[in-house]
């Protein structure tokens, strides 16, 4: 079953900025890493970063580092993922997933999914 569900994505010019929401329908994030992923079309899967369950930012792939981060509002039990100067190739489906450890850059090593949400940087 889906247990996570992310939105916010959608058409942004390159330059600008995005910020995409992680929610959790049965779980409580605080207690869990939220590893950020991303997949391009006929590309892999690759890590963009993770939030540990104290809130340290792990960068998974150097391209996002000064323009993306993360941060955890857990009243509302979501977790953000704010992306700054994004150009097109930061077009893909992002995704958010959860990990009741520290942070890890492999997919496999996360339990739960989300769907997914568009981002598509275009002009």
């Amino acid at each position: 079953q889906v247990q996570l569900v992310e939105s916010g994505g959608g058409l942004v010019q390159p330059g600008g900025s995005l910020r995409l929401s992680c929610a959790a329908s049965t779980f409580t994030l605080e207690n869990y890493a939220i590893g950020w992923f991303r997949q391009a079309p006929g590309k892999e899967r690759e890590g963009v970063l993770c939030i540990s369950r104290s809130g340290t930012i792990e960068y998974l792939v150097d391209s996002v580092k000064g323009r993306f981060t993360s941060s955890r509002d857990n009243a509302k039990n979501t977790v953000y993922l704010q992306m700054n100067r994004l150009n097109p190739e930061d077009t893909a489906v992002y995704y958010c997933a959860m990990r009741p450890h520290f942070c890890t850059a492999l997919p496999a090593d996360f339990g739960s999914w989300g769907q997914g949400t568009q981002v598509t940087v275009s002009s």
